[in-house]
């Protein structure tokens, strides 16, 4: 019960706390209090000012003079004017100008107010204590602690001749102007604080969703330079022997038939989810799933001292001539590169197989000091198009991440040519 009466009392706190922020902060309100306080201001002056007769001594009395008097001081007309237009000034100025000047101007009204005269209006001193927050809150950070400063000097200077009431609101300026500058200024923090947090969260959640989306990127690569070179290789080994074993079986060949259909419509199922990976459809599941599904395999990740395995695999699998073809000075590269190199020839020998069976290969390499050229051609018909798979999109990819770049298309002389510069080096960013 206890735990709902105080949550409640909180909610309601911050309810008011809202209103009251955003009542503060609409533009009109500004300008409603200035027009309110100057009004409450001249009512004020007007019910303090008395108007008597004095006579000097030894004049006669058409040499009276009027003068009116303000509480014990008193003042000539042109002097209770000037308290006047002190008096406006001190509470209509933030209706006529800016915030910065307005603050500065209801400053100097009621400190030429009180030194001049020896008096403050109630109204002037509420509209000083306002201008000031507002002036924490969302102007100078020096300027509003700085205006408060003359109150308290005005305080300690201890004006004997001044009017009760004055000494009394000088001395509550002396603490509630730097209270209210401090106070605007403490809101502005929050806002701030608020806000950076905010942007910092919103950063944060952007840069999840680039790794996860980066991450499901690098599974579909692999998925599908890896996986997909695999299962393709079943398909285009079980038709290859179908065609080429002599007296088969009908049994043997139905069923050397399905194991290629079979590997086809794996083939089509991945590449469905190798969408889903690609697009974001929806959210991946990445929860622990040990115990679930067997372990793989661990190996190291391939590099091009593994490529000469890869053409053998692919020259056997495809019954068809593979060469591989070196110039330069072979160097060890940086192992990112390597493997880009890898995956890009082993993705386009896949194409070579899919999309031009029975074609020759040539994989070149060509290693300078600062780029591995790599080219991968075939001698299909020059009409053959790799299709609108991933596997053009994941070698471009693999390519940009090392800071490399890649071209795919029908060659010149015939058949399909996959071309890619590759850095020698990765340049690490510190």
């Amino acid at each position: 019960m206890e735990v709902r009466q105080v949550a409640g009392a909180d909610e309601r706190r911050e309810r008011w706390a809202h209103s009251w922020r955003r009542f503060a902060a609409a533009p009109r309100i500004p300008a409603v209090a200035a027009t309110l306080l100057s009004l409450a201001a001249v009512l004020e002056l007007a019910v303090r000012t008395t108007a008597t007769e004095t006579t000097r001594v030894g004049a006669s009395p058409d040499t009276s003079t009027r003068v009116l008097h303000l509480g014990d001081t008193g003042l000539s007309w042109q002097a209770l004017t000037l308290v006047y237009v002190f008096g406006l000034a001190a509470t209509l100025s933030p209706a006529l100008s800016r915030q910065t000047v307005a603050a500065v101007s209801v400053c100097a009204a009621n400190v030429l107010m009180f030194g001049l005269f020896q008096t403050l209006t109630l109204a002037g001193a509420v509209m000083q204590v306002l201008v000031l927050y507002r002036l924490g809150r969302s102007g100078s950070r020096v300027l509003a602690p700085a205006l408060a400063v003359p109150f308290l000097a005005l305080a300690l200077a201890g004006f004997r001749s001044a009017a009760s009431e004055a000494v009394v609101l000088t001395t509550l300026l002396a603490s509630l102007a730097p209270a209210a500058a401090l106070a605007g200024l403490a809101q502005r923090e929050r806002g701030e604080a608020r806000a950076r947090s905010a942007a910092e969260e919103a950063i944060a959640s952007t840069l999840m969703e680039h790794t996860a989306r980066g991450e499901r990127a690098r599974i579909a690569r692999e998925l599908h330079d890896v996986v997909a070179h695999h299962i393709s290789m079943i398909a285009v080994q079980a038709e290859t022997a179908r065609l080429a074993t002599p007296g088969m079986p009908t049994a043997g060949a139905r069923r050397l038939l399905e194991i290629g259909d079979t590997a086809r419509a794996a083939l089509t199922e991945m590449r469905r989810l190798l969408g889903v990976l690609r697009d974001d459809a929806r959210a991946a599941d990445l929860s622990n799933t040990a115990g679930q599904l067997p372990r793989a395999e661990r190996r190291p990740q391939p590099t091009l001292q593994q490529l000469v395995e890869l053409l053998d695999e692919a020259r056997n699998a495809s019954m068809t001539g593979v060469r591989l073809i070196v110039s330069g000075s072979p160097a060890t590269l940086d192992p990112g590169v390597e493997l880009a190199a890898y995956r890009i020839i082993q993705e386009a020998l896949t194409n070579a197989r899919r999309h031009a069976p029975g074609a020759a290969v040539d994989v070149e390499l060509h290693y300078t000091d600062e780029t591995l050229r790599l080219r991968v051609r075939d001698n299909g018909p020059a009409e053959e198009k790799p299709g609108a798979g991933h596997g053009l999109l994941g070698m471009r990819e693999r390519a940009a991440a090392v800071g490399g770049l890649l071209t795919a298309g029908p060659a010149s002389v015939g058949g399909f040519l996959v071309e890619a510069t590759l850095p020698a080096k990765v340049e690490v960013i510190v």
